[in-house]
């Protein structure tokens, strides 16, 4: 895989209180591979605040990591049949937050990496939806705006 890589991530969130609703960004990033772990760097801009915030992955077939600094601020760990808890920081203040990730699927060829996590996040302690995340990193050369399916 090269170094400037193409990043498409769409996220779901399925509850009570959410309707479901699809979100995804598609952005350039910088990838590269140390020690048999993963790493991603992109930036992101959020509509409608100034300010960006820088975001760092880095992952393997056992667990995801998304750090990110800047508008706001949170270091989000995510680990097949474990819990963990993080303080979210936003403009408008600070959440905590928890994540219980069920699956988390690598698939890696020479031009792509794809990745889906399946996981249940809460709020304050209180469950707020089913979620999944989908990544799928790809050299530029190779990158297409077909959607995510796996």
């Amino acid at each position: 895989m090269t170094k400037d890589v193409m990043i498409s991530v769409s996220g779901i969130q399925f509850g009570p209180d959410v309707d479901g609703e699809k979100v995804e960004v598609i952005t350039k990033g910088n990838y590269y591979k140390k020690k048999n772990k993963h790493y991603l760097l992109y930036d992101e801009i959020t509509e409608g605040i100034d300010g960006v915030t820088k975001n760092t992955v880095k992952f393997d077939e056992n667990a995801f990591q998304l750090t990110k600094s800047g508008v706001t601020n949170v270091n989000m760990l995510f680990e097949e049949n474990k819990r963990n808890i993080t303080n979210y920081i936003t403009p408008f203040g600070s959440i905590t937050i928890g994540i219980d990730a069920h699956n988390i699927e690598v698939i890696e060829t020479d031009e792509q990496i794809r990745i889906r996590i399946d996981y249940a996040l809460d709020v304050n302690y209180e469950h707020l939806a089913n979620c999944e995340i989908r990544m799928d990193i790809s050299s530029k050369d190779a990158f297409s705006l077909d959607p995510i399916t796996q």
